[in-house]
């Protein structure tokens, strides 16, 4: 069945319009009658009929409709900001392995200014993805111009903090079972493509981050990125398998 996405508010009177009519329009060339799934990226999900469609919009009518429970463990990936070239996939993954945030953070290390509004796009990336998964939750979008002081004061409330270091510096754990999928907020921080400064690593220690290792390799951004979100995402599957 194909996915759509309309935002929260329009579900009282579901019309497509703009991107999301022309792939069902001049794309899919789906006609009235035909049943698609419409996601809100909110955790609802309804089964909906093809009404109408004009030149400019669809019209669907909801048949049934569900609503996912948020995950009790909620994990936030912070990543240092980088290049632009594999972006676009680590927002897709993000979606796929359910992170419940994405926050790009602006690093001393980091090659380019961090822009501070997020990027259509962007979120056009995680829509793509949450569709093409079936993810009911569309992961929130941040960007930290701020540096590390900012990162560490938007972490206040949260319940663990993970700072994945390179092994130029010490570490406290191997990241291990006992660490992840754990219930309440986890934030999970990577340095971006040029690592962390020994000032950032002090400033988040002395803010309460414990210090985790995932082996001896030296690890691509992206790499260490999955890699982390991938074994968040398994800790959570097996508890309900």
């Amino acid at each position: 069945m194909h996915a759509f996405y309309l935002e929260p508010e329009k579900w009282d009177n579901p019309i497509l319009e703009g991107g999301e009519f022309h792939h069902l329009a001049k794309v899919l060339r789906l006609k009235t009658g035909d049943i698609v799934m419409l996601l809100d990226g909110k955790g609802r999900e309804a089964q909906c009929e093809l009404t109408e469609t004009t030149k400019k919009e669809a019209k669907l009518k909801i048949c049934s409709e569900k609503t996912y429970p948020q995950e009790k463990a909620q994990v936030t990936l912070a990543l240092g900001w980088g290049k632009a070239a594999r972006r676009g996939f680590m927002l897709e993954k993000c979606v796929e392995l359910e992170a419940s945030a994405l926050w790009f953070w602006q690093a001393e290390r980091s090659q380019f200014p961090l822009p501070k509004d997020i990027k259509e796009s962007w979120q056009e990336q995680l829509i793509a993805g949450a569709k093409q998964c079936r993810n009911p939750y569309i992961p929130e979008l941040a960007s930290i111009t701020g540096g590390v002081k900012e990162l560490i004061e938007k972490t206040k409330d949260y319940d663990y903090k993970q700072l994945l270091v390179e092994s130029d510096y010490g570490h406290d754990a191997f990241l291990s079972e006992n660490d992840l999928g754990l219930e309440g907020k986890t934030v999970c921080v990577i340095g971006p493509e040029g690592g962390f400064t020994p000032k950032e690593v002090e400033l988040l220690i002395s803010a309460g981050f414990k210090t985790y290792t995932i082996g001896d390799r030296i690890l691509r951004w992206e790499t260490a990125a999955v890699m982390v979100l991938g074994l968040h995402w398994w800790k959570k599957q097996q508890k309900k398998h």
